[in-house]
């Protein structure tokens, strides 16, 4: 059978949904307190949490560059 585009989404929705649950687990397995300084500021937070933010920012820093290095290769084609 083909692909379709709502067999892509429901995959998607289904994979998306399945990493909540992990994720949820992860947290509610994880919420020692640790010590965190960043930048001068410090502070305590669950350790879930705290790695959460970090991938959060991680993920946030691969859009970025991965935006502009389309947008380069973008502006490169359009020249040709």
């Amino acid at each position: 059978m083909p692909r379709t585009r709502t067999g892509s989404v429901w995959f998607g929705l289904c994979t998306s949904a399945l990493l909540a649950v992990v994720l949820i687990i992860f947290m509610l397995q994880n919420t020692g307190s640790v010590q965190v300084a960043f930048l001068g500021m410090s502070g305590s937070l669950p350790l879930a949490l705290a790695l959460l933010i970090a991938a959060v920012g991680a993920a946030i820093l691969i859009t970025v560059v991965g935006t502009v290095r389309i947008a380069q290769l973008h502006r490169l084609s359009s020249r040709r």
